[in-house]
């Protein structure tokens, strides 16, 4: 373990052991308490032990984190905006304590890293999010994995890299920052300004970065996020295809493709901040920051988390001690009376501005449509168009929440027999009592427990969603958290229609043929929905029906109205 220096960007953190010490801290691992690292956490620490997170040396301690926190610091006073933690579950925080090491394992066990365990503790979240993001609002992206996702007890301490973790996948494209301090020494490259990018590029992306380099004449780099980015995003296989044919948009050796395995937070200004910390320590110069830089876009009332150049003023406000120069840009337009893309701050009222937006975009490979030349290269959009077929052609989930008696498991049913009768798609019904049966006879009925029968359902309607069929679900799906984790998971493998099953309890009490209403009323059958637990009703479903006035049969005509004009079946 040690510490590299170079031209570019300064000392560079290795907390990678060597190769004798590695083994004997691997054997010795057996006896350590033992973490399975989270997706986010295998991202954070092959950042941490390959030194692109420099100057951190492991998870911050709960001193580094308060003042990461309140004040973008480390207690050291060294410029350092996101808390790099690692979150664990009660249960293991009650089998460790400070001195102890314990083992980091990957998800196929193999070890990562050993931490030496300097702090245990349990933080603020609400604290931590409305300091960090600005906001408490569960719309955001990075507070509802704070709320819902991150294990409630952190651990702080130093790491020992034993093993780098294992990529499959465009293996000449993944550099450390060592390597790719190297590949510039060896090439010449002096000043290097990177571009950050969590979307596949097109015509305005490439005009961008062009004029960038220029302004500042310097080589690109074009440095995606392959780690977990927003959800929603095009997965990271589809978007490097769409960079390796941009690549060659661009003139000879002037540009280079590697990929950062990052887990962003969509923290706007103060990941902005982060980023270019990051880019110097991977031997980058500059950094193109560009309009809303890593905003999750808008909060649960329709305002913008952030201003669309905060992010900007933010690393103005530190450019003395960045040591990386932030090259700030405003969104690119097409001026159709020019032929050329401009900033926008440049267009006039003669100019005839055009511009597809990220959802437009989306909305146009969904339904078939053109996207016209002038807006992206057509090995672009054919790249996109192979992993994003027409709805009509996609796989989906159409999952029904409501109380108990509700009548969804009947319109389910109705819905997946209309659904095989019309052909095209194999079919699969999720209901809630077959898979309390078949899935999770196991588990009890505490929140724990609702909560991991209903992401099992969801894991397995995003298999059937990603490979073609549809999955029909029926769980009662109390709470909105989970729902919205459903959401997020089969969102990313195809399409996704929640409906809320939204009769009332009155008339669910009524239709009660096995007496669990009133054995709940009795205190008989305790967390029962809608009696001595809560059901959080939907806030956003494509589709409310009560099945008061309506037969199982229309009701499921109805959804098959909706789904076609969807655009999921013709």
């Amino acid at each position: 373990m040690g510490a590299f220096k170079e031209p570019h960007g300064g000392e560079l953190k290795n907390l990678y052991l060597d190769a004798d010490s590695a083994s004997r801290e691997k054997l010795a691992a057996k006896d350590y308490p033992s973490w399975d690292l989270t997706e986010r956490q295998l991202c954070d620490i092959e950042l941490l032990l390959n030194g692109a997170f420099s100057p951190l040396e492991g998870f911050l301690g709960r001193a580094d984190y308060d003042s990461v926190v309140e004040s973008m610091r480390l207690s050291s006073g060294i410029l350092w905006p996101m808390p790099i933690t690692l979150d664990v579950s009660e249960a293991f925080a009650e089998t460790i304590k400070t001195g102890d090491r314990v083992a980091l394992r990957d998800l196929e066990g193999v070890v990562i890293a050993t931490l030496d365990v300097s702090d245990v503790w349990s933080p603020d979240k609400v604290r931590e999010a409305e300091a960090v993001y600005g906001s408490n609002d569960q719309v955001h992206p990075a507070v509802h994995y704070l709320h819902n996702a991150a294990n409630p007890v952190y651990v702080g301490g130093r790491l020992r890299g034993v093993e780098e973790p294992t990529h499959y996948d465009f293996k000449h494209l993944r550099d450390g920052p060592a390597e790719l301090r190297e590949r510039f020494r060896k090439l010449g490259w002096r000043k290097v300004v990177a571009f950050q990018t969590r979307n596949p590029m097109h015509r305005a992306h490439q005009e961008l970065t062009l004029r960038a380099a220029r302004n500042v004449e310097a080589n690109l780099l074009i440095h995606p996020v392959v780690g977990m980015t927003k959800p929603g995003d095009v997965d990271h296989f589809t978007r490097v295809r769409c960079y390796e044919h941009l690549l060659n948009r661009y003139p000879e050796q002037t540009t280079m493709l590697s990929l950062l395995p990052l887990a962003m937070r969509m923290g706007g200004p103060r990941e902005a901040l982060w980023h270019a910390i990051i880019r110097k320590n991977f031997g980058c110069t500059h950094l193109i920051v560009g309009r809303d830089h890593a905003g999750p876009g808008k909060d649960s009332k329709g305002n913008d988390f952030y201003g669309p150049y905060d992010a900007q003023e933010l690393l103005k406000e530190h450019a003395d001690e960045l040591d990386i120069t932030m090259v700030p840009f405003q969104l690119m337009v097409f001026a159709e009376n020019r032929a050329q893309y401009i900033p926008i701050d440049e267009s006039t009222d003669d100019d005839r501005v055009l511009n597809i937006s990220g959802t437009e975009l989306r909305r146009r490979l969904a339904e078939g449509l053109d996207i016209p030349e002038w807006f992206s290269f057509p090995e672009v959009v054919d790249e996109l168009r192979r992993t994003h077929p027409p709805r009509h052609k996609q796989g989906f989930t159409v999952f029904f929440t409501g109380l108990s008696g509700s009548g969804k498991s009947t319109i389910a049913n109705a819905l997946m027999v209309k659904l095989m009768e019309a052909g095209g798609r194999p079919v699969s019904l999720l209901d809630g009592d077959i898979v309390r049966k078949n899935l999770s006879s196991e588990l009890g009925f505490s929140k724990e427990h609702r909560d991991l029968n209903i992401t099992r359902i969801g894991y397995v309607a995003s298999e059937i969603t990603k490979n073609g069929g549809i999955a029909i679900c029926a769980p009662i799906a109390p709470y909105a958290a989970t729902r919205r984790t459903v959401r997020d998971m089969i969102g990313r493998a195809g399409g996704f229609v929640e409906i809320h099953v939204a009769t009332p309890l009155e008339v669910c009490e009524e239709r009660d043929r096995k007496g669990l209403y009133a054995k709940a009323r009795a205190g008989i059958i305790k967390e029962f929905t809608g009696i001595s637990d809560p059901y959080e009703v939907p806030e956003n479903a494509e589709m409310v029906i009560d099945t008061v006035d309506i037969t199982p049969d229309l009701a499921a005509h109805r959804i098959l109205v909706k789904l076609e004009a969807m655009g999921f079946i013709r």
